[in-house]
């Protein structure tokens, strides 16, 4: 039989203090930090292995993710350690709420590729290395402008960028699930 909290023992002076692990918050903030990960992982395969080059909002949609793994972590491990509940319930809070941002970002960068309302002016993605100066009117002319208004790839209809609004909402929920865990 699993309990879900297991006592440590931290020995203080004369007396044996016992807190307790709150295993539920610490999958839930391991499962976060994994699936944040991997969408990471993801996002690098697609740039760096299949050359999808990032626009702007692909770039800025990585934002959250860079913040909420190590808050993930850093979660879990309290909540293995016996942190009070308060803390570990206010992290998952945090990290729901940052992927709820990540999901607002989604939620445009689809919409501009969707052209249901403008994406930013700027939104050009990176040029790279342009070599030197004799060489830079050629590289210009190869070189292609990532646009954030038009979808690089699509599975089952989704972008990239939709894909981000389902996964940033599912580790948002998943957060939020922990949290309400660590009030009981």
């Amino acid at each position: 039989m699993s309990t879900s909290k297991a006592p440590i023992f931290r020995q203080t002076g004369d007396r044996v203090n016992t807190t307790m692990r709150d295993e539920p918050v610490a999958a839930a903030a391991s499962i976060v930090a994994l699936g944040a990960m991997a969408t990471i992982l993801g996002a690098w395969f697609f740039q760096y292995a299949l050359g999808y080059l990032p626009c702007e909002l692909c770039l800025q949609q990585r934002i959250p993710y860079y913040i909420t793994i190590p808050l993930a972590v850093i979660v879990a491990a309290g909540a293995l350690r016996g942190a009070p509940r308060s803390l570990l319930r206010m992290g998952l809070v945090l990290i729901a709420l940052v992927m709820l941002v990540g999901v607002g970002l989604g939620v445009y960068h689809s919409g501009v590729e969707w052209k249901w309302w403008a994406g930013p002016s700027a939104c050009g993605g990176t040029l790279g290395d342009l070599g030197s100066a004799g060489d830079l009117l050629s590289r210009v002319q190869t070189t292609r402008v990532i646009r954030c208004d038009e979808a690089a790839w699509r599975f089952l209809g989704i972008s990239l960028a939709g894909w981000n609004v389902l996964i940033a909402f599912t580790l948002a929920a998943i957060a939020l699930m922990g949290a309400r865990k660590a009030v009981r």
